[in-house]
């Protein structure tokens, strides 16, 4: 046992029994601290940090029986172990000890061997209790870092770098003195490049600080005792860490113990612990790690599957305007132009994200309408008119009543609808249209109103903002939700942006 970090706090009213005391226990490498008396020693205790007590009974001001009860009824300084030192050998009188919660007795005279005996037992047992307590708080910290992690996880906006910070700062995080915990924590991580970030943590101020640098610093994965956790009391020992060691100290970094997971992805170097570590300190790394990289993943593969699903969609929409006269950009403006107007409205931002997408599916019905009919130069007839207004029910009916098509599902039936009653297919009015069809009203006429079709020209963003807001008969402003239009003009530039850039 290292005994140079324990603190052992000697108290007694006669100053001959502590220079007995501390000279016993100072040769062994304890670091002995003295008390005059009961009052002072509680007031040690709460100032400064003490491993075990050694308690005369019988003192002026307040007998060690009262001095023991008051530190075994503090929650935080119970766990302290008290040996009570004393000349009194009845039955009553250790009984009375016991009741106060004392851990032993030491008989006076007392014996060099035995108070070095006893001394050492119970650091061991205290040794072993605040693992335990260690470990009790880690689980429980754990148990709500898991649940926060459940609460707030967003697969589509997973930022591993500050998924990263987050599980450093429950490595690390410390209020005031907290041997249990590293001072340093060291992170590497595989780039988008196939090159390696490396970060620095520290607590600086009761403040979580991180830094970029670069040790230079590489390790052979291929070697079964890596991509695992493991830990190490005496790094200077380690021959396989020796080149790692010394690459640190070139940044001032002495690193003297260790718990690390080393991975080819992603490595975590926990520094400097107060104490020696264990096994309970790798199994909180190993913990944390392997919740990170299964949000990483369960992320990656989220991902997939929505890039696969976009990809779907605007498939599926340029296969609608395979006959029409509209680009295939049409479906990536009109859907950009909604995100604008979503946003100025203040929508919520899964409600952009999903218009902005799903906008492009608003002519998908149109599969179902004849070539001939589509293309047609000249004014429709009512048959055809009418085979035409149907691409809005048969869009809807294509994309169907799964929950995360009803936003596209909505547009495609409703976007021809006006505020004033006047649309179709169901004349709708004002707040009976759902609010991404009244967006996407305006979206598809700006977009219509900029195109050449083969029965009009092309219009300047000019004269399409004009028509939109102020109308020319066909196109009127009371066609439109006033709240949409209203954003409308309050974010054309971007619309006239939007447009140039994606013409082609």
């Amino acid at each position: 046992m290292n005994t140079a970090k324990y603190r052992i706090l000697c108290v007694d009213d006669e100053s001959r029994n502590l220079a007995l005391l501390e000279a016993i226990l100072m040769p062994m490498g304890y670091e002995a601290v003295a008390a005059r008396n009961g009052k002072q020693a509680l007031e040690i205790i709460r100032r400064d940090k003490i491993d075990i007590v050694l308690l005369d009974v019988m003192m002026p001001l307040m007998n060690g029986f009262d001095v023991c009860k008051e530190i075994k009824g503090s929650e935080q300084y119970r766990g302290i172990p008290v040996i009570l030192v004393t000349a009194l050998t009845s039955t009553e009188d250790r009984i009375k000890g016991i009741e106060a919660g004392s851990d032993d007795f030491i008989s006076k005279p007392y014996d060099k061997g035995e108070i070095l005996a006893r001394i050492k037992m119970l650091l061991k047992a205290k040794e072993l209790n605040d693992r335990l307590s260690s470990a009790y708080k880690n689980i429980i910290s754990l148990t709500s870092f898991g649940e926060n992690i459940i609460k707030t996880f967003n697969p589509l906006d997973f930022n591993l770098i500050s998924k990263i910070d987050s599980v450093v700062s429950q490595i690390i995080g410390r209020k005031g003195d907290a041997p249990d915990k590293p001072q340093t924590v060291i992170v590497n991580i595989l780039n988008e490049k196939g090159g390696h970030d490396w970060y620095y943590y520290q607590f600086i101020s009761n403040n979580l600080t991180s830094d970029r640098f670069n040790p230079n610093i590489s390790f052979d994965l291929s070697k079964e005792e890596y991509s695992r956790v493991s830990f190490y009391n005496n790094l200077e020992g380690e021959i396989r860490f020796k080149s790692f060691v010394e690459k640190l100290k070139a940044f001032n970094i002495m690193a003297k113990n260790m718990v690390c997971y080393l991975s080819y992805n992603i490595s975590i170097f926990a520094l400097n612990y107060g104490r020696d570590i264990n096994e309970h300190d790798a199994a909180v790394l190993d913990s944390l790690v392997m919740h990170t990289l299964f949000l990483r993943s369960l992320s990656l593969q989220i991902k997939e599957v929505e890039d696969a699903l976009t990809y779907t969609v605007y498939a599926l929409a340029r296969a609608a305007e395979a006959n029409d006269d509209d680009t295939g950009n049409h479906i990536l403006r009109v859907g950009i132009y909604c995100a604008v107007i979503a946003e100025r409205l203040k929508m919520p931002k899964n409600f952009v994200d999903t218009i902005r997408l799903q906008a492009s599916l608003h002519d998908v019905g149109k599969i179902h309408v004849h070539p001939n009919i589509l293309k047609k130069p000249g004014k429709f007839t009512d048959e055809e008119f009418a085979i035409m207004k149907m691409h809005t029910t048969w869009g809807a009916k294509i994309i169907g009543d799964h929950p995360r098509f009803a936003i596209g599902a909505s547009i495609a039936l409703n976007h021809h609808e006006r505020w004033d009653g006047g649309g179709y297919p169901n004349r709708l009015k004002g707040g009976q249209i759902p609010v991404e069809a009244r967006i996407m009203n305006i979206a598809d006429q700006y977009d219509a109103l900029r195109n050449a079709r083969v029965y009009k020209p092309a219009y300047n963003h000019e004269t399409t903002y004009k028509i939109i807001t102020e109308g020319d008969g066909r196109t009127m402003p009371h066609h439109f939700d006033p709240q949409a239009l209203q954003a409308f003009k309050e974010t054309a530039s971007k619309f006239e942006e939007v447009y140039e850039k994606l013409k082609g």
